[in-house]
């Protein structure tokens, strides 16, 4: 490969969750890349579109709700990406809700939010851009390309936390199908992987991050010794979605401060 060139020039990447936190830093990577960017949210995403093209990309809007996480709603997404681009070269799901209550008390609304927005709408997503893939979409590309695969998991695929039963079930389960499609479907030239966050500044762990109990005991565990930021786990996501991770396949990749090393 010319190493002056940029790894996602002509390629198409849609990036779920993009409207702020790892979802922007992740669509902004890939734009330093030459990468279009389809970024899917609820809500508002001018800031991350304005953030893609200021760091060399093309940024294309869609807005779209993932949390009833069914079947039809991913199909739908994808159906209306590829209508209006043509391909898609790769897909991060990153998306996702966190829902806190002790484990007696935690209700079924909240976890079945949880379950349908950072495990069901994933996986719908990747059966959809899979499927159009082994039945349209390989045969057209480029000789030797493949379609990358990226899911956002956590150190609650490993683990379990605290008051978070729902959301260590949905990061536990993605991990899960992050191996079973890469089994399935590395012969149809898709790589599916995931990377796994640490303890990352967002909106997500505000509230630990504000309880100066709770942070303190984190930050004394990580031994990097600080949060990470979302432009942590972007890069993670750039390389496996790049060729210099094609022999990559099934991986949950830990980006947390040396946090499950410990």
């Amino acid at each position: 490969m010319n190493p002056f060139m940029k790894r996602f020039e002509n390629q198409v990447i849609v990036v779920t969750g993009a409207s702020r936190g790892i979802g922007q830093a992740i669509c902004v990577g890939f734009a330093r890349e030459g990468g279009t960017v389809v970024g899917v949210a609820r809500s508002d995403l001018a800031e991350t579109g304005a953030a893609v093209v200021a760091a060399g990309g093309k940024f294309i809007a869609h807005n779209a709700d993932l949390g009833t996480g069914t079947q039809k709603e991913s199909a739908g997404v994808i159906a209306a990406i590829l209508a209006q681009t043509g391909r898609i070269n790769g897909l991060v799901n990153n998306a996702g809700i966190i829902r806190r209550a002790p484990a007696k008390d935690f209700s079924e609304a909240d976890w079945n939010a949880v379950i349908a927005t950072n495990l069901n709408a994933p996986f719908f997503l990747l059966q959809a851009v899979g499927k159009w893939w082994i039945e349209t979409g390989r045969a057209t590309a480029p000789e030797g390309s493949r379609l990358k695969l990226v899911n956002v998991a956590s150190l609650l695929s490993f683990q379990g936390g605290i008051t978070v039963p729902a959301y260590a079930a949905s990061k536990h389960g993605i991990a899960g199908v992050t191996k079973a499609l890469a089994n399935e479907w590395a012969k149809e030239r898709i790589n599916v992987n995931a990377v796994a966050p640490g303890y990352i500044a967002t909106e997500n762990t505000k509230a630990l991050r504000e309880d100066p109990v709770r942070n303190k005991a984190i930050q004394d565990r990580i031994p990097e010794g600080r949060w990470g930021s979302p432009e942590d786990i972007a890069g993670a996501i750039v390389f496996l979605a790049s060729p210099e991770a094609d022999y990559l396949n099934g991986t949950v990749l830990n980006v947390d401060g040396g946090w499950l090393a410990r």
